[in-house]
């Protein structure tokens, strides 16, 4: 499984309420949040691993540099800045080969266990084209609703909730190559911005992607958000 994290923004929310690292690099248990995430991807049978960072995360990039000869996969770094993570992930896409891959923001928080039971379906399942994670637990300020059918077959995301929408977005895509990246291409092209944008796009080009619900997923937003997401990974039950 190829993974990837999009770790491009600017961080500029906590910042301004007082965080003192980047984004990436800020602690969850005394843990950055982008090793923790990298550690997670590494116990689930890694065959590569691509991080966009923007320009002007300095410290970010020797962070990530220092750490890469330990890594049992070439980490591929990507130093640019993007105007939307549709953006960040076209640019880290390109080393993918045919086949799987997972791709995450650096700020979506998830216990491994869910995760790691995630994958494992995915990478069982010969069908589906994407594996989609999604949360009934709706704490994001402007969630993307996701419409399934009996199957969980994803037949639409949504920027508004509908009576009886059960789940959003968790932002985990799990997705193959090269059909969605051919998808990622033609968004491009077309000037499509935002990952909702082409999630829309995949639905209307025929794949079949599949919601799998993963339990609790939290975004690190804002500095409230630190100690939440601690409570969270350090808990074995959801609070």
């Amino acid at each position: 499984m190829n993974y990837a994290i999009i770790a491009a923004g600017e961080g500029s929310r906590l910042a301004q309420e007082g965080v003192q690292y980047p984004k990436p690099l800020v602690r969850l248990n005394g843990i950055p949040m982008i090793r923790r995430l990298i550690d997670m991807f590494m116990r689930c049978n890694p065959t590569g691993l691509s991080i966009i960072v923007n320009e002007q995360m300095t410290e970010v990039q020797d962070y990530l540099r220092s750490i890469a000869p330990e890594l049992p996969v070439k980490l591929h770094l990507v130093v640019k800045s993007t105007p939307s993570s549709m953006h960040s992930f076209y640019e880290v896409s390109r080393v993918f080969g045919p086949g799987k891959f997972c791709l995450t923001t650096v700020d979506t928080i998830f216990r491994e266990e869910d995760f790691r039971r995630y994958i494992a379906a995915f990478e069982a399942d010969d069908k589906a084209q994407g594996y989609m994670a999604v949360t009934d637990y709706i704490d994001d300020e402007k969630p993307l609703y996701v419409d399934v059918d009996s199957d969980m077959r994803i037949t639409a995301f949504r920027d508004q909730a509908w009576p009886g929408a059960r789940f959003i977005s968790g932002g985990i895509y799990g997705l193959t190559a090269p059909a969605s990246l051919d998808v990622l291409s033609e968004c491009m092209d077309k000037g499509v911005s935002r990952m909702r944008n082409y999630q829309r796009a995949l639905v209307e080009a025929g794949l079949d992607l599949r919601a799998y619900p993963m339990g609790k997923i939290i975004d690190v937003d804002h500095a409230g958000d630190i100690p939440k997401a601690e409570a969270f990974i350090s808990s074995p039950l959801s609070i």
